[in-house]
């Protein structure tokens, strides 16, 4: 493939979409989030021992309740995710991640509907699915009526 003048375009366009994305508000909130929380060395500590009582819980999952461990794991599991979602700082950086998605899902749609109205875009928030004309069924197993 050569490269044309028209290439040249598309990509010096791109690169100006990424900078706008990335100088957006729900991106300088999302980073900050994350510095919040990976900043704190407690919360830190309290996310690394969920990852591991989650690879337990997964190994649980193979055996189901005939786990020696099963009630143990699962109980202990519930716990350690209940304490990470009600912190503060977890839960901002959830808020602000829903939020670039978001905003991810609207630049998606718009690029999709400029290309053509039968462009299927995948999007993660049921209102912008809405405006889709595939309903955000396609590819995900869900009951999609478009004929793709």
């Amino acid at each position: 493939m050569m490269m044309t003048s028209d290439w040249v375009i598309i990509l010096d366009e791109a690169d100006a979409l990424c900078e706008m994305i990335l100088s957006s508000e729900p991106a300088k909130t999302l980073q900050q989030a994350y510095d919040a929380v990976y900043s704190d060395a407690q919360l830190v500590q309290a996310i690394y021992a969920f990852n591991r009582i989650k690879e337990q819980y997964e190994d649980v999952q193979r055996f189901g309740k005939y786990h020696p461990d099963y009630h143990t794991i699962m109980k202990s599991i519930r716990q350690q995710k209940r304490a990470l979602d009600l912190n503060e700082k977890v839960s901002a950086l959830k808020i602000a991640e829903n939020d670039f998605q978001d905003l991810l899902d609207e630049i998606s749609l718009l690029m999709g509907k400029t290309v053509s109205e039968a462009v299927k875009v995948p999007v993660s928030n049921p209102f912008f699915a809405s405006g889709s004309s595939c309903g955000g069924g396609c590819g995900s197993g869900g009951s999609c009526s478009c004929s793709a």
